[in-house]
């Protein structure tokens, strides 16, 4: 072989290995490529159905605000109506039988002092003692004692 036919020979295969390894280049990155553009076209789906949904969740609590706004006008017109009723029959409401009897004098003596509550008892037998809150037991006198650890 000749000196200039190896040359072309070595142009020839560093050409067909270069278009070989740029094919597999744009191959893995490509692929790469369009896995990438298919995770953002699935991530700006996702915040479109977030967004549908905060906005649907905005206008359910709204009405549901409404909604109990509209109860509460309701229960305020009842209770109106109840007091002209009870007032139209002379009845007394529960609120003014409640100041009624809040205005009336207790019947017992009225101490203005509580006593403060303690965490321990009076005397030497107090509530952490072996025998608090026990009665005496005259018919067993010789009862067996648990075991002591």
């Amino acid at each position: 072989m000749e000196y200039g036919n190896i040359n072309w020979l070595v142009a020839i295969v560093s050409l067909l290995a270069g278009l070989g390894l740029g094919g597999l280049g744009y191959h893995l990155f490509g692929a790469s490529a369009d896995r990438l553009q298919r995770q953002r076209q699935q991530v700006a789906e996702r915040e479109r159905e977030l967004s549908e949904l905060k906005e649907g969740l905005g206008e359910h609590f709204s009405q549901v605000g409404m909604m109990v706004t509209n109860i509460q006008r309701e229960i305020r017109t009842l209770e109106h109506r109840i007091t002209e009723d009870a007032s139209t029959l002379n009845c007394e409401t529960p609120a003014t039988r409640r100041l009624d009897a809040a205005e009336q004098k207790v019947l017992g003596p009225q101490t203005d002092e509580v006593p403060t509550p303690r965490d321990y008892a009076d005397g030497t037998g107090g509530t952490l003692s072996e025998d608090f809150g026990l009665k005496g037991n005259s018919d067993k006198p010789d009862s067996p004692q648990p075991p002591r650890y």
